[in-house]
């Protein structure tokens, strides 16, 4: 068998190969990066060398790859959400989420203005408006956020009574923090639009939840029988006022015909006066007449005789049972 001789490799050849598989990755490596894709509720902040260079929308873009170019993402078109004592979690993806309250009192207990503790819940909502500010205006942009959220709250919510806080003040302190956040917001030059703040329980604390409530029942209560006694107010004061409306115009309208009867009688008085001066004795009698004309019909069978009379007429029929004769 005829022995084989192994050749020589130069030095020169392993680096050219070496050359050319790092010149191969490098260009694969540039082909991949030199691409990226920015999402529809994205927008991309490039930055070159490290600097802001440009804003792009969604979509396939170019940049400059090995480092050259960088582009940061950021979700301006979805609305972000940040909790304050309290959490919403999912146990896993597509899980319900879990509404957990405990364990945050630092962020929802406070002092209402009547010094009194409450503890207070709520949520804020925001969009990015401005991705270049967000991310190169202020260093930690959400827990800068997160901290102004809840100064502003602790202030609006030290404005008021524990009463106003738990009941009829909600929506007041929910659109007074909102104004109050957002101007935070516009003076820090953030970049971040609040789009709602959302008061989602409000409550005393855990040791003093029993007397409050107590406290509540009894206000309660109170104004349960305040409501009651106005309704029965409302009830007989009108009534008393219409009787004596009532009775205020009978009033009138009997002193009315008594007046208007009297000045009738008046009128007629000064009538007959006149005609009785004209002739004294025709209107004296025919007053008489007149008189018993009224009276008679309504004495019945009742007959009244002179004294001087010698006889009584003939024709009368005095053997009558129910015929009187009055002397």
């Amino acid at each position: 068998m005829s022995e084989q001789t192994a050749i020589p490799v130069s030095p020169n050849a392993y680096f050219k190969q070496g050359a050319v598989i790092v010149i191969v990755i490098a260009l694969i490596y540039a082909a991949v990066s030199s691409f990226y894709t920015v999402e529809s509720e994205e927008q991309a902040v490039v930055l070159r060398f490290g600097k802001y260079h440009a804003i792009t929308d969604p979509g396939l873009h170019f940049k400059i790859p090995f480092g050259v170019d960088r582009a940061i993402r950021v979700a301006t078109r979805r609305q972000h959400k940040e909790e304050f004592g309290y959490r919403t979690r999912s146990a896993r993806q597509g899980s319900p989420t879990r509404y957990d309250s405990g364990g945050y009192p630092e962020e929802s207990l406070m002092v209402t203005g009547d010094l009194n503790a409450a503890q207070v819940e709520w949520s804020v909502q925001y969009l990015i408006q401005d991705p270049r500010a967000f991310l190169f205006n202020v260093r930690e942009p959400v827990a800068t956020m997160r901290d102004a959220s809840e100064s502003v709250m602790r202030q609006v919510v030290g404005d008021r009574t524990v009463d106003e806080v738990i009941t009829v003040g909600r929506q007041e302190i929910q659109y007074q923090t909102l104004l109050r956040l957002q101007q935070l917001m516009d003076e820090y030059e953030m970049g971040i639009k609040i789009d709602q703040v959302v008061l989602q329980d409000v409550s005393p604390p855990s040791p003093v939840a029993p007397s409050f409530n107590a406290v509540n029942e009894a206000q309660q209560e109170r104004e349960r029988m305040i409501n009651e006694a106005r309704a029965q107010y409302n009830k007989a004061v009108p009534r008393a006022r219409g009787q004596a409306e009532q009775l205020i115009q009978s009033a009138l309208g009997y002193a009315t015909e008594r007046v208007n009867r009297s000045k009738g009688d008046a009128s007629r008085f000064d009538s007959m006066l006149v005609e009785y001066l004209k002739a004294p004795e025709v209107t004296r009698r025919r007053m008489y007449l007149e008189t018993m004309q009224g009276v008679l019909p309504k004495l019945g069978r009742k007959i009244i005789v002179d004294d001087e009379a010698t006889s009584v007429l003939p024709l009368l029929q005095i053997g009558e049972g129910n015929t009187e004769v009055n002397r």
